[in-house]
């Protein structure tokens, strides 16, 4: 005799269990017979044999009627608002079908570590995001809770998932806590959410008044966000109200709201807050207030550099001579500058360095002989002052985002010294590069691997826009062309593989299939590198034709052709 199939009882066991009490409940007798089969245990009222299955069936029946029936009736639920209309265009089929492929790859290992010629179409998602909103497309509802979990899981995705998506995510992450962080970013955004009025728009000029007063802190973080983005004096103002009043925590995390959108009409406000009790305010406050070159305070930390820096014509080379500040007085104090230096650094460079990070880079042409950045950065500085100095400078350029500043402390790409003439490092090279518009990037990042190869980089190449110009795009190709060549250890490089496969242009394509047989390896090899090689560079143009692919599925047909 067969046993019964355990799902037609269990089925009936998802019914309510809040019934009258009073009824009987003979329930988990009834799962206990189906769980180990009428032919070990009889049904009660049944006689053994090939009807005991539907006996035990047509118990079960009855008895989730009666337990139905004992129920108290509850109070409705209201039913929720239907979802708002998304007026943007429908995805072209074929860039749907190629969303829901890429929404249901799962995470794999990064870059050019993995083995094996398949994509990474998780890798792929972001570019497919950044196009479909370029040309402005809805996204396919069937396929918003995937994205939603995506976003949740990769907050890289979350800006693009979230426009991408539209105002049905939001009405959605309503229903489901999971997805809460879609209405915390749309807060910050300033986004209305589906059935309220957005706190910080023209439609209700007096809410944000009242929830600057009387919301929590998180939720005043994100009003003064969305406000500054969007009027930005109106956010300040509105943060002047309260300021004397805050808790010093809330003033520093309120202050740096003003990095968006900063402007010289921030600065009498941040003239004031350069007398706050708390140091890390005072601090803040000077920083943003130095990004303003033509700022008062700008202007007195040039005045005070340039007491420090001056240029020594009795020598046989002009050269510059530096003599740094004694004391820290209160003056310098109350504009922003730490006395206490960190440990194992002299209190006299700590303070020259806050000096001149913070002065108006404008000044020094004039107060050292009308010289250009290029020549100031060149000139020989005596006693060893040269790293402290010029990484002073490298943080000026980068905080004032002066292009001309960062050129000259980049120097020649070509150079010998790889670190230029005043980077001090690969974070301060990438930042400085930061300053330049994306064609010189592109160039000067190409020049530095021309002549210092891939193994450094990596950081430079994150800072290049996507996709990567083609001399840039020539030169990692090149350099990893070589280095296959040479036999290098091939894991060494998958990093810069897996930007090659997101950051090439997918018309470079064409050009590779040169590099996609199995090389011969050098004897000093390591092994099996010549297969992996092969392997990464057919990953390579299967992922580089794969992008061609998704960008054609997402470009709307001419009118008249379907």
């Amino acid at each position: 005799m067969s046993r019964t199939s355990v799902p037609a009882v269990s089925s009936a066991a998802s019914a309510p269990h809040c019934a009258d009490p009073s009824l009987p409940d003979v329930w988990e007798d009834l799962v206990t017979t189906a769980l180990l089969g009428t032919d070990r245990r009889t049904p009660a009222g049944a006689a053994p044999g090939a009807d005991a299955p539907k006996a035990l069936l047509d118990s079960a029946a009855v008895a989730t009627v009666r337990r139905r029936a004992g129920l108290r009736p509850a109070r409705a639920v209201e039913r929720p608002r239907p979802a708002p209309r998304d007026p943007r265009p429908a995805l072209p089929p074929a860039a749907a079908r190629r969303l829901a492929m890429l929404l249901a790859d799962r995470p794999g290992t990064s870059g050019g570590g993995r083995r094996g010629t398949a994509p990474d179409l998780m890798e792929l998602l972001p570019q497919w995001l950044a196009a479909a909103n370029a040309h402005g497309f809805a996204a396919p509802a069937p396929v918003l809770p995937a994205l939603l979990d995506a976003a949740r899981g990769r907050t890289d995705l979350r800006p693009a998932a979230l426009r991408f998506a539209g105002p049905r995510a939001l009405w959605l992450a309503r229903l489901n806590p999971d997805w809460r962080f879609a209405l915390r970013s749309a807060q910050e955004r300033g986004v209305s959410l589906p059935g309220t009025v957005n706190p910080g728009g023209p439609d209700n000029a007096e809410s944000p008044p009242r929830l600057w007063q009387e919301g929590l802190f998180a939720e005043r973080v994100a009003l003064l966000a969305a406000l500054r983005s969007r009027r930005p004096a109106a956010a300040r103002e509105l943060l002047a109200t309260t300021w004397a009043t805050e808790r010093a925590e809330d003033r520093l995390m309120f202050l740096d709201s003003l990095r968006t959108r900063l402007s010289p009409d921030d600065e009498p406000f941040l003239e004031l807050a350069l007398a706050d009790r708390s140091r890390t305010v005072r601090a803040t406050a000077a920083e943003l207030l130095s990004a303003l070159p033509g700022s008062a305070f700008a202007e007195r930390m040039a005045v005070r550099a340039g007491v420090c820096v001056a240029v020594d014509h009795t020598r046989d080379t002009p050269t510059l001579t530096v003599e740094a500040p004694h004391e820290c007085d209160a003056d310098m104090e109350r504009d922003g500058v730490t006395a206490k230096a960190p440990a194992g650094r002299g209190e006299r460079s700590w303070w020259l360095g806050q000096l001149v990070e913070a002065a108006s880079l404008g000044t020094w042409s004039r107060r050292l002989g009308g010289r250009s950045p290029q020549q100031i950065v060149a000139l020989p500085v005596a006693d060893d002052w040269r790293s402290e100095l010029h990484a002073a400078w490298c943080r000026a350029a980068v905080r004032q985002r002066d292009a001309e500043w960062s050129r000259a402390l980049l120097g020649e790409p070509a150079a010998v010294e790889a670190g230029g003439p005043g980077a001090v490092s690969l974070a301060e090279q990438a930042k400085l590069l930061g300053a330049l518009d994306a064609t010189e990037r592109a160039e000067w990042v190409a020049g530095f691997i021309g002549t210092h190869g891939l193994p450094d980089a990596f950081q430079l190449l994150g800072v290049c826009a996507v996709p990567w110009a083609p001399p840039l795009g020539r030169a990692v190709v090149d350099a990893l062309d070589i280095a296959r060549d040479a036999g290098s250890y091939p894991w060494s490089f998958s990093g810069v593989m897996g930007l090659a496969e997101r950051c090439l242009d997918p018309s470079e394509a064409g050009h590779l299939d040169a590099l996609l047989a199995v090389p011969d390896e050098p004897e000093d090899a390591s092994p099996g590198s010549g297969g992996y090689w092969s392997e990464a560079f057919q990953r390579l143009v299967t992922t580089l034709r794969l992008r061609a692919t998704m960008l054609a599925e997402l470009t709307p047909a001419p009118p008249g052709r379907s």
